[in-house]
């Protein structure tokens, strides 16, 4: 059961922010900027840009449920997920950071922000995860002690990049980056969570030899009604600690 207050506050912010949602516009390796795939503006260019990032169909949401949850993207030919973008960053030395540059998010927007790896078996440019469980997660942060978000207060402090590092002796190879908001405005009830993914195709290089082979998480599939921060009021609970969805971060590569 959620209160009034929560119905209220969360048609009042959606109103504000309509069209005020994001995705990840650029990615610094090192002193490289890959410019990420730019909804309102590739699709429209002859020949299209190439990009390092799969294609998403702009700054909007959906459920969990559904096929795009996994990479943002467009479905094509019944396989899930987002097409492959034709390039990736490389080289992308095990150890190293990757600055995640967001569109302007909007503060009503809070939530965590998470990020996944998947190794691809093969040509990443070609690979499709589909419903197998290849996912393991590399990064979390939700909300602190002092109450402040991710997907807010943090990005604002950053001036919108996040900041992400390669798991230290992570085994060489073509991964795909899975990084999400996940906005809780609305997220009082079921489906009211928002998703927010960007798929980021990379080459791992170095001598490691690590890669999980427990915790490893499928989308859709990863994220229920029933997972542990999906339904979260965050009017209600402003002094809650929130609960990451999703399974622990894996530091085997550390």
């Amino acid at each position: 059961m959620f209160s009034i207050i929560s119905v209220l506050l969360a048609a009042a912010f959606g109103a504000a922010s309509v069209n005020a949602h994001g995705y990840v516009q650029d990615v610094v390796v090192g002193s490289t900027h890959y410019t990420g795939y730019l909804p309102y503006q590739d699709i429209y260019m002859n020949p299209q840009p190439e990009r390092i990032i799969r294609a998403i169909p702009g700054n909007g949401t959906f459920e969990l449920v559904e096929e795009c949850v996994q990479c943002n993207g467009y479905t094509d030919g019944g396989v899930i997920g987002s097409k492959p973008a034709p390039i990736f960053a490389s080289p992308v030395p095990a150890g190293s950071q990757i600055g995640l540059n967001w569109t302007a998010w909007p503060d009503s927007h809070v939530g965590p922000i998470i990020t996944y790896l998947a190794r691809a078996p093969n040509d990443i440019t070609q690979w499709q995860p589909g419903t197998d469980a290849v996912w393991f997660k590399i990064d979390e942060a939700g909300k602190t002690a002092d109450g402040k978000w991710a997907a807010t207060d943090g990005l604002y402090a950053t001036d919108s990049i996040y900041t992400i590092t390669i798991p230290p002796k992570l085994m060489p190879g073509q991964y795909i980056i899975r990084h999400e908001i996940i906005a809780l405005h609305g997220a009082f009830d079921y489906p009211g969570a928002q998703f927010y993914p960007s798929c980021i195709q990379i080459e791992v290089t170095g001598t490691g030899n690590a890669l999980p082979t427990s915790g490893l998480v499928a989308f859709p599939g990863a994220y229920t009604p029933d997972t542990p921060g999906i339904v979260f009021d965050v009017y209600d609970n402003p002094d809650s600690t929130y609960p990451i969805p999703g399974p622990a971060v894996w530091t085997g590569g550390n």
